[in-house]
């Protein structure tokens, strides 16, 4: 065999690093937080174009100033929010701002007063029918502002002068600011001429194209934490099961990601921990309780012989979560060591704001899931689109996964009491802490004498 020379390991290692910048960073410019890894990108901009075309279906624009990949995304009930500098989450109304201000970047002169794109955006949204002004004056100026401040954070926006964050002032602060139209005309991904609305939007830009099975898993893999077998569709879950090894080693020559491997599914691991954004175990109270929390539900719900039906186990994606159990057990790990930890405490004052928080991040970490019906898993036809090849031709097999996870009555991603309808998933029994109780050099209290790490 013969090996690989020094110039081939640095050109792979190259197109690894800036393949892997895009798939965290979709929108990187030459002057932004990675200017200085825009040039590598520039460098393999014709490899790297048809390296995420074919493996991923992704176009990637390489400008002079600034790449853009347009990611999919992977339909209802998914995707990476948008979060404001404190970590709090865009809310709808942010995401309405933040359409609206681009609606009128695209075609806003280079400089504008801030006061100026204000009026505008307004304008814009008695046009569009928006109703800014739902949560009141104060809250409708921090909510344009918040969604402003990420405009600067993208390149879309730079204050010249002041800053976009007079926005929020109650007297109208003023300021001014210069627009890169180009990149604003970058920013959406999805199809927006063909769609009916926000919901065929977000199903029409899923659409893996003539990639069919084979692309849809592929995103996936990379975009998400886990990828259970009966959420794919019986295509889907043939494709991954006869290619999974091959395609974890493609994904580690291109990506440098490893292929976790079982029989609930697959997920890839990053061991540079560089291309997510969501952390576990992690520092702060919400993913120090959810770690404990999970621990505690799995030592309750582990299932019996659970495994690969070809080797005499049971296929078993998920278990149902009693009524009031994470309750109980949330309250015992904030007993334990919410009370003499450092500990936020908002969250040990406000039981169910924590308990919600906990829940958001074991959802978004693919640990937790709200039960539904069958067909509200993609495996039942749950977000496919039009067209889309989801089944088997005829006298192929492929694995059973019909009662792989309990179901609820309850379609998943719904508004509802969360006491019921909770599933806890395999990828929860990966996760083991550890808690380690040190004495603090200083401190005055009993509550200040130790300190508390989790490491998984």
């Amino acid at each position: 065999m013969t090996l690989p020379s020094a110039h081939d390991v640095a050109l792979a290692a190259e197109r690894r690093s800036a393949g892997r910048l895009l798939l965290a960073h979709p929108l990187v410019t030459a002057d932004g937080p990675y200017a200085e890894l825009f040039p590598l990108i520039r460098r393999h901009a014709d490899w790297l174009v048809g390296r995420f075309q074919q493996v991923l279906g992704y176009r990637l624009l390489v400008d002079t100033s600034y790449a853009r990949l347009f990611k999919a995304g992977l339909g209802p009930g998914s995707g990476h929010r948008l979060e404001r500098s404190t970590g709090t989450p865009f809310t709808p109304h942010t995401y309405a701002c933040l359409a609206l201000a681009l609606s009128v970047l695209v075609t806003a002169p280079e400089q504008l007063l801030l006061s100026r794109l204000v009026a505008d955006v307004k304008a814009a949204a008695a046009d569009a029918g928006v109703e800014l002004e739902g949560t009141g004056r104060a809250a409708e100026k921090r909510t344009l502002a918040a969604a402003l401040r990420r405009l600067v954070d993208w390149g879309v926006l730079t204050e010249t002068e002041g800053s976009v964050g007079a926005a929020a002032l109650e007297d109208g602060g003023e300021a001014l600011i210069t627009v890169d139209r180009e990149i604003a005309r970058a920013i959406v991904a999805g199809p927006l001429t063909q769609a009916r609305d926000g919901a065929d939007l977000v199903r029409r830009a899923a659409d893996p194209g003539f990639g069919g099975p084979r692309t849809y898993v592929r995103r996936m893999l990379v975009e998400t934490p886990a990828v259970y077998l009966d959420e794919l569709t019986d295509a889907e879950r043939d494709w991954l099961r006869t290619r999974q090894r091959r395609e974890a080693q493609a994904f580690s020559e291109l990506l440098g990601l490893e292929a976790e491997i079982r029989g609930e599914g697959v997920a890839l691991v990053d061991p540079e921990e560089e291309l997510t954004d969501l952390r576990l175990p992690g520092t702060g109270t919400v993913a120090q309780a959810a770690l404990l929390l999970v621990e505690r539900l799995v030592e309750r719900l582990r299932p019996d012989e659970p495994g690969h039906p070809a080797t005499g186990g049971r296929l078993t994606v998920g278990v149902a979560v009693p009524d009031g159990l994470a309750d109980a057990l949330l309250a015992e790990v904030v007993a334990e060591y919410g009370r003499g930890g450092s500990w936020q405490r908002g969250y040990l004052e406000d039981p169910a704001a924590l308990r919600e928080a906990v829940l958001d991040l074991l959802l978004r970490m693919r640990l937790m899931a709200r039960a539904g019906p069958p067909e509200s898993l993609r495996a039942g036809g749950h977000g496919l689109p039009e067209g889309y090849e989801g089944a088997l031709p005829e006298g192929r097999s492929v694995m059973e996964v019909h009662g792989a996870r309990p179901h609820g009555d309850r379609p998943l991603g719904a508004e509802g009491a969360p006491d019921t309808g909770w599933v806890l998933l395999a990828a929860a029994a990966r996760y083991a802490p550890r808690v380690t109780v040190r004495k603090k050099a200083t401190g005055p209290g009993p509550d200040a004498a130790v300190q508390q790490e989790l490491t998984s």
